[in-house]
C-alpha cells in the first residue's frame, strides 16, 4: 500500500517541487493549497486538496477527506509560510497577525487535525523553519519570531508525541530563489507607502543600506531544501533538526556566538554598521 503525505503550501517555490519529488518516489501526495494548484491534478500520485492553514474549518474538511480516502498519513510537511518584513514601528497590525496565523497557528492547527491519521500511519511531522529563528535580523523580526515560535512548538510537540512513536523534525533552509522574497518586498513597500512619511524617513538610510547589502548576496536553488525534506520523509529514524544549504549552516554557527559579537557581525553583514539618521 502506498504511503500518503500531506504537503501544505503546495504551489510555492519549495512546495511544488517537494510534491513532485515525493510523488516520483511512490508516495501518494496530498498537495494542499488555497488555490492555483490545478496544474498538479494531472500528475501521477498527486491529489490536490483545498486547505487554508488559517481556517480551522478548511483544515477539518481536508482531514475528513484524507481519512475517507486513505485513513492514514506517513507524514505531514508544514511548508506553507509567508514573510513579513520592515521596521516594527511601522508594521500594519493585520500583517503582523497574519505572519503568526500562517507560520505558527497554521502548522499547529494542521498538525493537531492530522494526528489521528499520523497515529494510524505511524507517521511523522516535518516543520519548515528559517535561519532567522535563531539569528535575529533587523527588519526581519516578524518572520524570525514566527519561526522561533514554530521551532519551540516543534520541540515541545516532539516530547508530547514520543510515546506514540511520532517523530517531529525541523528543516531549516537558507535563502532560496523563490517568489516568496519578491512578495515580501512588495508587501513591505506597500506598507511603507501607507506609513507616516516622517517616520519612514527615519528608517530610510538603514533600509537602503540593507537593500544594497542584500542585492550582493547569492541565493541558492530550492533543490537542497527539497532533497532535505524528502530525506526527512524517507528516513527510518528522522533527525530532530535538518539544515539545508551552506548559508543556513553558517547561520547555525553565528547563532552560537556571544550576543554582542553576533549582533556586530549581523549589522556589518547587512550594511548597518555605520548607518546614521537623516
Amino acid at each position: 500500500m502506498q504511503k500518503s503525505v500531506l504537503v501544505t503550501g503546495a504551489t510555492g517555490g519549495v512546495g511544488r517541487p517537494t510534491v513532485l519529488a515525493l510523488a516520483e518516489r511512490g508516495y501518494t501526495v496530498y498537495a494542499a493549497a488555497r488555490s492555483g494548484a490545478a496544474d498538479l491534478e494531472s500528475r501521477s500520485g498527486v491529489r490536490v486538496i483545498a486547505l487554508d492553514v488559517t481556517d480551522p474549518e478548511s483544515i477539518e474538511l481536508a482531514a475528513a477527506r484524507i481519512t475517507a480516502e486513505t485513513g492514514a498519513l506517513h507524514a505531514v510537511v508544514n511548508n506553507a509560510g509567508i514573510i513579513i518584513q520592515g521596521p516594527q514601528e511601522l508594521l500594519p497590525v493585520a500583517d503582523l497577525r497574519r505572519q503568526f496565523e500562517v507560520n505558527v497557528y497554521g502548522p499547529a492547527l494542521v498538525t493537531a487535525a492530522m494526528l489521528p491519521l499520523l497515529r494510524s500511519g505511524e507517521g511523522r511531522v516535518i516543520n519548515v523553519s528559517a535561519p532567522t529563528a535563531r539569528v535575529p535580523i533587523p527588519f526581519m523580526g516578524p518572520i524570525g519570531a514566527s519561526k522561533a515560535a514554530l521551532e519551540s512548538l516543534s520541540d515541545a510537540l516532539r516530547g508530547e508525541l514520543a510515546h506514540f512513536g511520532i517523530p517531529v523534525s525541523v528543516v531549516v533552509p537558507g535563502g532560496m530563489t523563490t517568489a516568496i522574497f519578491d512578495k515580501a518586498e512588495k508587501a513591505a513597500t506597500a506598507a511603507l507607502a501607507e506609513a507616516p512619511a516622517e517616520r519612514v524617513r527615519l528608517y530610510t538610510p538603514a533600509l537602503e543600506a540593507m537593500a544594497k547589502a542584500a542585492s550582493s548576496m547569492t541565493l541558492s536553488p530550492v533543490d537542497d531544501c527539497v532533497k532535505t525534506i524528502v530525506a526527512a520523509v524517507d528516513a527510518k529514524r528522522p533527525k530532530r533538526h535538518y539544515t539545508a544549504g551552506r548559508d543556513a549552516r553558517l547561520f547555525g554557527i553565528v547563532g552560537h556566538l556571544p550576543h554582542r559579537t553576533r549582533d556586530r557581525l549581523v549589522a556589518r553583514t547587512m550594511g548597518l554598521g555605520k548607518v546614521g539618521t537623516r
